[in-house]
């Protein structure tokens, strides 16, 4: 995707002093485009079932680790789809990399990759992009972005960004039929009720740009059952055990974007409490997450797992290897999702 010149970034930040994200959005013609690249072939036969990764992989910081990961690890085995959020495309903090492109590269897979932020803070970002993307051993035939209603104005935080959350769509050729997957960020700063008004754009984007085929939409959906801005809160569901198991156990009560999606059609995947992301809490504890999903229209689950990235749990890695020598807490701050999925025969 065109780089935007550092002192151009610039001139466009200023502009949120005074203006809305949308107005100057509405100048940069990135946030509109997704990044597309079709490398590979289709595979000879069409599985009866795919493998689907949903994985928030923290801005690729740890690319090498991460690709030792998806190659190692073999509970993600296979995955002919990834649903990825938090990939840079020239940041400083990953290595001035587009950790998007050079996964797929990697991999032999297709993909698609939307813009979400532009990064601000950093004179050394190359490009400061940061997004979603949709990873496919299939053909895509088309992408784009769904742009979401903003709940919460970046520029205003420490990160000091213009953008806002979006997902990105790719219709895919699996053996000569259409399957829709959608890689999804919803907002994390703020409350379910904004998480649900951004879920209903995004399904009623989905019903125009993918209709009548198999859906696989998947992604961090930042269902925490708090509002993200709000630091009390948080502090008191940290104090708390049965506040803490509703974190867990109760998301459905307390994030409207659920049930709406299931009375919608969607089936959610996992449907049992898993924890997902591990927030870190003054004095090393941390408060346990589950915001990571998969949701199903025209297609079932055959099975599906979490996979653990902290440190200890990397026990395949090779010796020898960076994934060996990784000596961080955690490989990303969320765990990954796999689900074994199968389009419905009359979708």
């Amino acid at each position: 995707m065109r780089k935007i010149p550092l002192e151009e970034r610039k001139a466009l930040g200023a502009l949120l002093e005074q203006r809305s994200q949308k107005e100057v959005m509405a100048q940069i013609p990135q946030f509109g485009e997704a990044e597309t690249d079709n490398f590979v072939p289709p595979p000879q036969t069409v599985p009866e079932a795919l493998g689907v990764l949903m994985f928030n992989m923290e801005r690729g910081v740890h690319l090498a680790e991460i690709q030792e990961f998806l190659r190692d690890c073999p509970d993600i085995q296979p995955f002919d789809l990834i649903l990825a959020n938090e990939l840079d495309d020239g940041c400083a903090r990953s290595g001035n990399k587009n950790t998007a492109r050079e996964l797929a590269e990697a991999f032999g897979l297709n993909y698609a990759w939307g813009l979400e932020f532009i990064e601000l803070v950093n004179d050394e970002n190359e490009k400061g992009f940061h997004g979603n993307a949709v990873f496919s051993r299939w053909p895509i035939r088309r992408a784009g972005v769904i742009r979401l209603p903003e709940q919460y104005n970046w520029y205003f935080d420490r990160q000091k960004r213009i953008g806002g959350r979006l997902a990105v769509f790719a219709e895919l050729d699996v053996g000569g039929r259409p399957l829709g997957a959608v890689s999804i960020h919803l907002e994390n700063r703020t409350h379910g009720q904004g998480r649900r008004i951004q879920m209903e754009a995004i399904l009623e984007a989905v019903e125009r740009e993918l209709p009548g085929m198999p859906l696989i939409l998947g992604g961090d959906l930042n269902t925490n059952t708090f509002d993200g801005r709000d630091k009390e809160d948080i502090g008191d569901i940290a104090g708390s055990p049965a506040l803490r198991r509703r974190c867990l156990e109760d998301v459905f009560q307390y994030e409207e974007l659920l049930p709406m999606a299931a009375g919608a059609g969607y089936r959610i995947v996992p449907e049992e409490p898993r924890l997902t992301r591990r927030k870190p809490l003054p004095g090393g504890d941390f408060l346990p997450l589950r915001l990571d999903w998969i949701l199903l229209k025209g297609v079932s689950s055959a099975g599906s797992r979490m996979i653990s990235t902290a440190r200890e749990d990397l026990t395949y890695a090779r010796p020898g290897s960076a994934l060996a020598a990784f000596s961080g807490p955690e490989l990303s701050d969320h765990n990954a999702i796999w689900a074994l999925c199968r389009p419905d025969e009359t979708s």
